[in-house]
């Protein structure tokens, strides 16, 4: 039989030996992890599960199902988290924050109001994202068993991909998982660093401009 982590190295290696040695609930375990652990990409572990099933180690379907009850329990966790903070405390910090005002709080909090079930469901499927997207639904004190079913729905989705990519491909998928996992998760975060650098160009500009008209300004008064 072939080794999963074959060819993986550190920790994802040590996560693919895991579910090895674990079974299903190593599936669950790893999974759960990786929620807030985001560089073990889930993209490169669940094909993993979908191998051993396709070499009869282990169930696809209790597989699938670990998997996902990983996902929620994470989810549940982020949530009690946002859920402790509370929308003033939040609020407070992100005032506090470099670059950030409460405007910016009240802006995503009307966004996530509006769009909430629709950003937890396909939350789900982002690499970073889907750890700390149930953070603002417990701030928000979104419905548990609506946050739930969104999770559920978005993760099971997820895991059956990948998982089922695995299964389908067996031995085929080892190099390349090694190779477009990797690339998968750069590509998401390199994306998402260049969303905060814009983000923060934009900010700094903003604040410039501020400070130029209010010295227009004083200088005018005198």
């Amino acid at each position: 039989m072939t080794d999963p982590a074959q060819g993986h190295s550190g920790f994802i290696g040590w996560i693919l030996d895991l579910m090895d040695s674990l079974g299903e609930l190593g599936v669950g375990v790893a999974i759960l992890l990786e929620t807030f652990i985001p560089p073990i990409p889930s993209e490169a572990v669940l094909p993993g599960a979908g191998f051993l099933a396709y070499e009869g180690r282990m169930n696809v379907w209790l597989a699938w199902a670990a998997a996902t009850v990983g996902s929620v329990l994470g989810a549940w966790i982020w949530y009690a988290i946002g859920a402790a903070l509370g929308r003033d405390r939040t609020r407070r910090l992100v005032g506090r924050l470099p670059l950030l005002d409460h405007d910016d709080f009240d802006k995503a909090e009307a966004f996530f109001v509006r769009w909430g079930g629709l950003a937890v469901l396909l939350g789900r499927c982002v690499p970073l994202v889907r750890s700390f997207v149930s953070i603002p639904a417990g701030v928000e004190r979104m419905s548990i068993w609506r946050f739930t079913t969104y999770t559920t729905v978005g993760s099971g989705v997820w895991n059956a991909l990948w998982i089922g990519i695995g299964f389908a491909f067996g031995p085929a998928i080892s190099p390349a998982l090694e190779r477009w996992s990797g690339v998968l998760s750069n590509v998401v975060i390199v994306l998402l660093v260049l969303l905060v650098g814009w983000f923060v160009v934009k900010r700094v500009r903003r604040r410039s401009s501020g400070s130029s008209r209010l010295a227009e300004h004083t200088d005018g008064a005198r």
